[in-house]
């Protein structure tokens, strides 16, 4: 379907999910929530998108939700409306949580309020240098755990320097995310297109039906006891070990070539 409010392409496997607010460093309104939350709610049943970037027009990934838009808006509005709209707001990051497909952030500039949430959602971050990230809730009289970060963050970074970064709303920057976790990589300005590039064409050339169990592993596991955890991961690998890719790595090993992978 076309969106009005963010640019969605794919190519080769690749989707790019690009915030198109760039005067406004991509703040969200209701327009952009709703079409983040309608996008990634079809990525299950969106077979040719085989990994997902999300990125940010002009000088930041995405400044949170628009103050104006938002903010000025709810004050006046009554609690079914509240609920509708973070109802909304945290199926965005459930949706990516759960959907099959890595997905990549791609951070420059600021990432801050919703915006460091959604880039926490994805699999992978990668940051420039210049990126910073600022959970700033309880700045604005909110709770710090909005659109799941009370639940997310402590599981990337830590309880502690989780709950530090929730209830004071500091900015930190790229080498300060690199060093607790949050970022993945941090690279020059200048390169961050081309390691995302990278990463995404290695993640959609990959066995994909293989990255999203280990995802949906991953995800399920964060809840579970050990002997609950050991017994999903026996059933998930025997399936695996059934599928087309286990059998064509056998081939290619035998032929000596490189897998041809079929996501089956």
């Amino acid at each position: 379907m076309p969106y009005q409010h963010l640019h969605f392409d794919v190519a080769d496997g690749i989707g790019t999910v690009t915030l198109m607010r760039p005067d406004k460093l991509n703040a969200l309104t209701y327009d952009s929530y709703r079409e983040l939350e309608t996008l990634t709610r079809e990525l299950p049943r969106t077979p040719d998108v085989r990994v997902l970037v999300l990125r940010g027009e002009g000088k930041s990934f995405c400044a949170g939700g628009d103050v104006n838009s938002i903010i000025g808006d709810l004050v006046a509005r009554d609690m079914k409306d509240h609920l509708e709209f973070t109802r909304m707001t945290g199926a965005v990051v459930a949706n990516l949580r759960e959907a099959p497909q890595p997905v990549i952030a791609r951070v420059h500039g600021m990432a801050a309020g919703a915006g460091s949430v959604i880039a926490l959602a994805a699999d992978l971050r990668v940051l420039s240098a210049e990126a910073k990230f600022a959970f700033l809730f309880t700045r604005v009289g909110l709770s710090g755990g909005d659109m799941g970060a009370g639940w997310l963050l402590p599981r990337v970074v830590g309880l502690g320097r989780a709950t530090e970064l929730l209830l004071l709303g500091d900015t930190i920057n790229a080498q300060e995310c690199l060093r607790i976790g949050l970022a993945n990589l941090v690279v020059d300005p200048s390169e961050l297109d081309r390691e995302v590039a990278q990463i995404a064409r290695r993640l959609a050339d990959g066995p994909t039906y293989a990255q999203a169990m280990t995802k949906r592993m991953i995800q399920r596991e964060l809840d579970m006891d050990f002997a609950s955890a050991m017994e999903a991961e026996v059933q998930s690998q025997a399936l695996l070990l059934m599928g087309k890719d286990h059998a064509e790595f056998f081939e290619a090993w035998k032929a000596k070539r490189p897998p041809r992978w079929t996501g089956r």
